[in-house]
């Protein structure tokens, strides 16, 4: 069974910043693409980055330039650098990835449980 978790959130002032990491454990044949969602409070979840298993890396608008998304294959494990961090970045952020186990080789979707990130002004 493959398993994400988080880590690294916490809170922060505004102007500062904070590296979240992802690791997925578990029966891992292979995986694909990696990245990272969010959701404020009573919003909806929006994509924040990914990453492929190219190494091709794409942005929302809202993280481009202040967040950089990076991978560790060999730990099977995404980062989200975050730098610049203001209020409105304040939300739970979830990782997910793409992952293929040894049981059926099918890609499939997991999610991580998120971790809560809250910038204060």
């Amino acid at each position: 069974q493959v398993q994400l978790v988080e880590s690294g959130g916490g809170e922060v002032q505004a102007g500062g910043s904070l590296r979240l990491s992802c690791a997925a454990s578990g029966s891992i044949f292979s995986i694909s693409a990696m990245g990272w969602y969010r959701q404020a409070p009573a919003e909806q979840r929006e994509w924040v980055a990914d990453i492929t298993s190219g190494d091709k890396t794409n942005y929302a608008n809202s993280a481009k330039g202040r967040f950089t998304i990076s991978r560790d294959v060999a730990k099977n494990t995404v980062y989200l650098q975050m730098s610049g961090l203001q209020p409105e970045d304040t939300a739970v952020y979830y990782c997910y990835m793409t992952i293929a186990d040894y049981a059926d080789r099918i890609l499939r979707h997991y999610w991580g449980p998120g971790t809560q990130v809250t910038v204060s002004s």
